[in-house]
């Protein structure tokens, strides 16, 4: 590997590192909050539903800015669309209730997983991107199981509050397995 490259990957690795440990922190929050104040459908509640995927949006962005020339870039901008139309369903389902959210979160873990699945997969000579990779598989299937919830005798919530929480376990372990990735370049 040339030095130029090396220290490409080693720059790309450390931006994404710092980015992974924010959405990591940022999603356990999110989860402890919202499971606090989402008994039931109400404003704050759908707020911080609308919240989630303007963030992985913005993350999206800063991910795009650090990772340019890794191949990925048209993928994440995928990302940043899909991210903000699910945002935008989700302040429309929040007045239609539980099932029409589920089905809108249920979508954009669908789609939003298999976009981070492929991204996964096309980083993966900078290491450290099994985790996203295994992420977007899981968002997938959890996507599935949110659209089945919705058809329910009693939708809940706390399912797809929940969902955030592997995420960041995955965000973690990514921005730990790219520590060594920064390093080693």
């Amino acid at each position: 590997m040339t030095t130029v490259a090396a220290t490409h990957i080693s720059t790309t690795a450390a931006a994404l590192r710092r980015l992974y440990f924010a959405r990591s922190a940022f999603a356990i929050v999110w989860a402890a909050v919202t499971f606090a104040v989402a008994e039931d459908l109400n404003p704050l509640a759908v707020t911080l539903l609308v919240l989630y995927p303007l963030v992985d949006s913005a993350a999206a962005i800063i991910d795009v800015r650090a990772s340019r020339t890794t191949g990925s870039a048209t993928l994440l901008y995928v990302n940043v669309a899909i991210s903000l139309l699910a945002a935008a369903g989700l302040a429309v389902a929040g007045a239609s209730g539980v099932p029409a959210v589920l089905r809108v979160w249920g979508a954009w873990a669908i789609v939003a997983g298999a976009v981070q699945l492929i991204v996964g997969l096309t980083r993966r000579t900078m290491s450290g991107q099994w985790p996203m990779i295994i992420s977007g598989g899981l968002s997938v299937l959890a996507g599935g199981s949110f659209l089945a919830a919705a058809a329910a005798s009693d939708p809940a919530l706390t399912n797809a509050i929940g969902y955030a929480v592997p995420g960041a376990v995955f965000f973690l372990i990514a921005a730990i397995r790219l520590g060594r990735t920064a390093k080693n370049a």
